[in-house]
């Protein structure tokens, strides 16, 4: 049997192997991929010096040229689309329709943040003393730190990378351990576009070096700031960390995602709205669908349609979604064990057992409460809770009754109530008629509560700049 290959660092624009290294295995079938390099404490500092010495220059890039680097870096992930879906598919376990949006959004915000790169403008303020004028300049802040999950590889990783370039700064992605194929497509991408040596570098790391080379990174005085898409858990130990060393994060973290159905909405769409919402991905997306909230009149018909439409959409007879380990199919089975042996009630599914160590199927359960670990704890799986209310008021308490805030959905013909319900959900977007799961490059993208601080997105660039003020006599 052929040895595996070991895929190398990417830094100042050249492959880098390191003395140690890690295995990629795939979750769908247990295969050994291939071997990933693993970055050392000076690995990440040649990282570093690479970013530090190429941020002049590319600071000062007009914003034209930086365009059309991003313009063509999206039309070559649009002309590798098949090899990096089989990476994304391979390394993650992406069903075919996940692993294609992934990658269509993923190149679509390069040609957004493309041309919104000469947006960035200072301004001329008057000043509360004759003779003296002002200007405020926007600049870059420096080396970024990129750190992106490997839920959606290509459109978080992308956008962990995008914004803090466009915007002048140079960045090093630290890659996640179980896709970093995918996060080394993006780099070759924007390396064969043209971007210069050293703007942006890649490493990744083994687990068990994670917590040392991640604060060796922070630490430094060249990282000027940090992003980071992932666990609540390990959000707070980043945020920790950067504010220990009074440094900048962007932090997109868990979600308990709510959708409320009231009694005259579409319950077919509803249904399928919150089926797709829920079970998009094996549910492994921080914007899926955990609570869906019904008015107690309309609770029977809603159930019917709902288990209709997650029928349909992942058949018990077809190949169960694929989760990322077996931990993700543990934790569920854990989650709906409890909840069951508290009174809850399976309405589809089996909450018993899974139909392979990394698949499960879809479980919907009625009659979830707080005693039970399902109500407050994020599934990160294919496991949804209904739950019935009276008024807006319950619905609004019940949705609202967690620590996060990231996404949620309202279900209503009634425009009005709909509004009215979004003012009142405490999460970073509200999704009228429309799923939980909604990312676009023209809206800004961000969190509440828990779920983070900061936002990606249409407003994303401002996140990378700051001002300088410069005053002189007239």
């Amino acid at each position: 049997m052929a040895a595996a290959t070991t895929h190398p660092l990417i830094i100042n624009n050249k492959p880098h192997k390191t003395d140690a290294t890690f295995p990629v295995y795939s979750p769908a079938t247990g295969e050994h991929l291939h071997n990933f390099s693993s970055a050392s404490i000076a690995d990440a500092d040649s990282a570093i010096d690479a970013a530090t010495k190429a941020l002049p220059a590319w600071g000062s890039l007009p914003p034209n040229k930086k365009r059309d680097i991003f313009l063509k870096a999206a039309d070559l992930m649009d002309k590798r689309q098949e090899e990096l879906g089989k990476h994304s598919s391979t390394e993650t376990g992406a069903g075919a329709a996940w692993a294609s949006f992934d990658l269509g959004l993923s190149s679509e915000i390069l040609r957004d943040v493309a041309g919104r790169i000469s947006s960035i403008a200072g301004s001329i303020p008057q000043t509360g003393r004759e003779g003296v004028s002002a200007l405020v300049y926007k600049e870059p802040y420096g080396v970024i730190l990129a750190i992106a999950p490997w839920n959606a590889p290509y459109i978080l990783g992308v956008r962990s990378i995008a914004f803090p370039l466009a915007a002048g700064n140079t960045v090093i992605l630290k890659a996640p351990e179980f896709s970093p194929m995918c996060s080394t497509g993006i780099v070759q991408a924007l390396h064969d576009a043209g971007l210069p040596d050293g703007v942006l570098n890649l490493i990744a790391h083994r687990p068990e070096d994670a917590a040392a080379v991640t604060k060796h990174l922070i630490e430094n005085p060249a990282i000027k700031k940090i992003n980071f898409t992932g666990s609540t858990n390990v959000g707070r130990i980043i945020a920790k960390l950067a504010g220990e060393n009074l440094k900048p994060v962007l932090l997109e973290l868990g979600g308990k995602a709510p959708a409320i159905v009231w009694e005259d909405a579409d319950l077919d769409a509803a249904a399928m709205e919150c089926a797709v919402g829920s079970f998009l991905h094996g549910g492994q997306i921080c914007m899926s669908t955990e609570r869906v909230i019904v008015h107690e009149n309309i609770i029977d018909k809603f159930e019917e349609s709902f288990k209709k439409a997650v029928a349909g959409f992942s058949p018990s007879d077809a190949d169960p979604p694929t989760l990322i380990n077996k931990a993700g199919v543990s934790k569920n089975l854990a989650l709906l064990k409890d909840a069951v042996s508290k009174g809850a009630k399976v309405i589809h599914g089996d909450h018993t057992s899974s139909a392979a160590a990394t698949k499960m199927h879809p479980v919907i359960v009625r009659g979830t409460t707080k005693d039970m670990d399902l109500y407050y704890t994020e599934s990160f799986g294919p496991t949804v809770s209904v739950m019935t209310v009276k008024t807006e008021e319950e619905a609004l308490a019940l949705a609202n009754d967690t620590e996060y805030g990231l996404s949620s959905a309202v279900f209503t013909k009634d425009l009005a109530r709909g509004l009215r319900l979004a003012k009142g959900i405490e999460t970073g977007a509200v999704h009228i008629n429309g799923m939980t799961v909604h990312d676009e490059t023209a809206l800004p993208h961000g969190g509440t509560k828990n779920s983070g601080y900061g936002r990606f997105g249409s407003s994303g660039l401002e996140e990378w700049v700051r001002t300088k003020t410069v005053t002189f006599k007239d």
